[in-house]
């Protein structure tokens, strides 16, 4: 298993992705590593929000990672590096979810509440018990029940703190259309008693040191 080297992230402060990503191409490889730490809880994030399971969410990372390595040099510049790899993972977990007839994107025509899914009915253990006692658990259910389409939307502008324009063009829609599916989520997430949760969006959904190592080290041993 790779071990993380600190040699190997020192002065990454000060390189943009960008520049990152033209020290890779011409040969400092490792470097890949800059960006994943970078970017991890941001891919992490995107692609839950579509699969709504953890697990499936790191392997959609790790093929998404290594789909970017190897494809660096299509990275034109024409948009931010961290959009490029959001569409790189977001179209990896829509492929998936696709193959399973378990995704249906909303439709900005039909009614919201008539897309919400059905809270889960499986009887928790008593681990996943004491957890969902959690504030932040609350809102990550709540943002799990949003439908398809709206529910990347939220996570990537809301939670991500993406801008509209980024989070259109990682989604391959319209301004328009993201601002919609934002309108519609906070209503359905203030009716699901989002607002009495009482705490910021940013602690849902988040990707901590052991798991950021984790995938970092699956990653570089698949394409190092």
């Amino acid at each position: 298993m790779h071990v993380v080297n600190a040699s190997v992230l020192e002065g990454w402060g000060l390189l943009s992705d960008e520049e990152v990503v033209g020290r890779i191409l011409s040969g400092q490889t490792a470097l890949f590593e800059v960006l994943m730490r970078r970017h991890n809880e941001r891919i992490y994030r995107a692609a839950r929000a579509i699969l709504r399971d953890e697990s499936e969410a790191e392997d959609v990372m790790q093929q998404a990672y290594v789909n970017a390595y190897s494809h660096l040099l299509q990275f034109d510049g024409r948009s931010k590096f961290a959009t490029w790899l959001a569409r790189i993972a977001i179209h990896e977990a829509l492929a998936r979810v696709r193959r399973r007839g378990r995704y249906q994107n909303m439709d900005s025509d039909s009614p919201f509440t008539a897309l919400v899914a059905a809270p889960m009915t499986s009887t928790p253990d008593p681990e996943r018990q004491a957890f969902a006692r959690e504030l932040g658990v609350l809102i990550e259910s709540a943002i799990d029940r949003l439908p398809d389409g709206a529910r990347e939307a939220f996570v990537l502008r809301q939670v991500e703190g993406m801008s509209t324009e980024e989070v259109a063009a990682t989604l391959d829609v319209s301004e328009a259309v993201i601002k919609t599916r934002l309108s519609r989520a906070r209503a359905t997430l203030r009716r699901d008693l989002y607002k009495q949760a009482g705490i910021a969006e940013s602690s849902a959904f988040r990707f901590l040191r052991p798991r950021c190592d984790r995938v970092v080290a699956r990653v570089l041993a698949r394409i190092l």
